[in-house]
């Protein structure tokens, strides 16, 4: 695919990033934010297992979405040190998505600092993403359209971004924030997905502390080259109609999704990825 490397600096000001990025919606990834953290000497596998690994997690995997599935449901649960454990000992497609780690481990919440960065970060407790070798998270857009800081620990992990005026290229899913679950970013099929061809993009590997600033509104696909870990702190969109997206998508869009899987089951599934490939193709004039 047509990918650009995205830009990266050790460090930066506050003012440099606000102007240079915050305001450009850039992408850019920031080597040595976390240097001075105590999560920086602290935050690897071994140490989660230490301090968590007695709390009962809920695993994600790669299986395309199914009727009966809750939003965000998990597909299975284990102990964190367990978790752990088959993380370091052979590639999963199990992760952890989205857990708050921090409100049963409370201690956590000393190894970080809050960035000043020139964004206004929601002060709630982050969020952390677990994965093993290879697992992959499909390509999304997060519901809040929030500017976001990614952070990585113990490994390394690939990302791949698209910029909201992409979404014409990517197969969105109508009602949806995904793509179509069966497109392989790593290879794409161009025979059955065309459109990916014309879709420029960006991509970065990030290493242990590294951070990543994901502009509000941007598609992202995220494999592990290696078992680890990230946190994402989040900002409210600074764009009106973002804001009205965002809006939109937690108080109606979801809401309405999940009433027509219960109505036509898999039928509206099935619907749905069906028109992806019928919307996509027939905006670009793709026979």
């Amino acid at each position: 695919m047509k990918l650009h490397e995205i830009e990266r600096v050790k460090t930066i000001s506050q003012h440099d990033f606000f102007n240079n990025y915050v305001k450009k919606q850039k992408p850019v990834v920031i080597e040595q934010l976390t240097t001075d953290w105590p999560a920086y000497q602290k935050w690897h596998l071994n140490y989660i297992k230490d301090i968590a690994g007695d709390k009962i997690v809920p695993l994600y995997d790669d299986r395309p979405v199914k009727a009966e599935d809750g939003f965000n449901e998990a597909h299975a649960k284990m102990k964190m040190s367990d978790y752990i454990d088959l993380l370091q000992k052979e590639p999963t497609n199990y992760r952890i998505f989205l857990y708050n780690i921090m409100k049963e481990v409370p201690k956590l919440k000393d190894d970080f600092i809050w960035p000043k960065i020139g964004l206004n970060l929601v002060k709630q407790l982050p969020m952390l993403f677990f994965g093993g070798e290879n697992s992959k998270v499909f390509m999304h857009f997060d519901i809040d359209y929030s500017n976001i800081l990614h952070f990585h620990f113990h490994g390394e992990k690939q990302c791949v971004l698209f910029a909201p005026d992409q979404t014409k290229y990517l197969y969105k899913i109508p009602h949806a924030l995904i793509s179509r679950e069966d497109i392989d970013f790593d290879n794409p099929d161009y025979q059955k997905f065309p459109a990916l061809k014309q879709a420029q993009g960006y991509i970065c590997n990030l290493k242990h502390g590294e951070m990543l600033y994901m502009p509000e509104g941007y598609w992202h696909y995220m494999k592990y080259l290696t078992p680890g870990f990230s946190m994402s702190l989040r900002a409210f969109p600074r764009k009106v109609k973002n804001l009205a997206h965002a809006a939109f998508n937690v108080f109606i869009m979801r809401h309405y999704d999940n009433y027509m899987r219960k109505k036509r089951g898999q039928n509206w599934i099935d619907w749905k990825n069906e028109e992806a490939i019928r919307r996509t193709h027939a905006s670009l004039n793709i026979k």
